[in-house]
């Protein structure tokens, strides 16, 4: 494991000699953004809700069952943070490698939807996308922008149903598109992989930093505090997201002069 000044120039050439990049974002990047983290420095996830309980029950898929009224409090805020917000350079930065290489994967755990945003074409929306209502009993789904004003508890406008954006909340299955997208990366291979803004808790989220690591291939860890992974990266840079993407495109730009940019 590597950390100190002279890392990201070490990234940068490492970065210089790969073809194909996989990123793991996690809440971190859209920190930016002015959006929440979760777990970690000032997370949301480090306390508990005003009715005394751990953030994970009152946004699991059991509590929007039991009580929708109480699991929709916190979703809006988290969709209200959302829509209020934008893309900031890091997710820039990563929509911009596309062009450097001949494939950039970015695995994410947000639901904001700002790696699309930016621009990047191979995005897995692991946890899915804030941006759409769908309805559990009929095939109904509502495109929700940033001017759309949603009811306290949202309801399917044909059935009747309560409504539930298109993530996944604590306690439910991933997505299998999600997964069998995964799969295919992974057994595609990279060159190096780089996680940024994520404490790795999820083993589908810590799993290909730890399997690329014991294959010999170059691991990076974006990320100011330790996570489930600082240990078996080969480097840590320890800051925040945009600015350590911002520092690494300028090198790497530096490295690559002719390339496309």
């Amino acid at each position: 494991m590597s950390e100190g000044d002279g890392v990201l120039d070490e990234v940068a050439t490492a970065l210089a000699g790969a073809r194909r990049v996989l990123a793991i974002t996690g809440a971190g990047v859209s920190a930016d953004s002015g959006l929440p983290t979760y777990r970690g420095i000032g997370g949301l996830y480090n306390g508990r809700t005003e009715e005394g309980l751990p953030i994970e029950v009152a946004l699991s898929g059991q509590m929007l069952r039991q009580n929708p009224a109480l699991c929709w409090k916190y979703l809006h805020q988290i969709g209200d943070a959302c829509r209020g917000a934008a893309p900031n350079n890091g997710h820039r930065v990563l929509a911009q490698l596309d062009s450097l290489f001949d494939h950039v994967c970015v695995l994410t755990q947000n639901v904001d939807g700002f790696h699309r945003r930016a621009g990047s074409r191979h995005v897995i929306e692991i946890h899915g996308n804030l941006g759409s209502l769908v309805c559990p009993r009929c095939p109904w789904r509502l495109d929700v922008d940033d001017g759309t004003e949603l009811a306290p508890l949202p309801l399917c406008s044909s059935c009747g149903a309560v409504a539930r954006p298109d993530v996944v909340l604590f306690g439910e299955m991933l997505p299998q598109a999600a997964v069998n997208q995964l799969e295919a990366s992974l057994d595609a291979g990279f060159d190096l992989v780089l996680s940024i803004g994520t404490t790795s808790v999820f083993p589908y989220i810590a799993g290909p930093v730890v399997l690329a690591a014991r294959q010999g291939v170059p691991t990076v860890e974006i990320n100011p505090g330790d996570t489930e992974v600082s240990q078996v990266v080969r480097w840590r840079i320890r800051t925040g997201a945009a600015r350590a993407l911002t520092a690494l495109q300028e090198r790497l730009r530096a490295l690559q002069p002719s390339r496309k940019n």
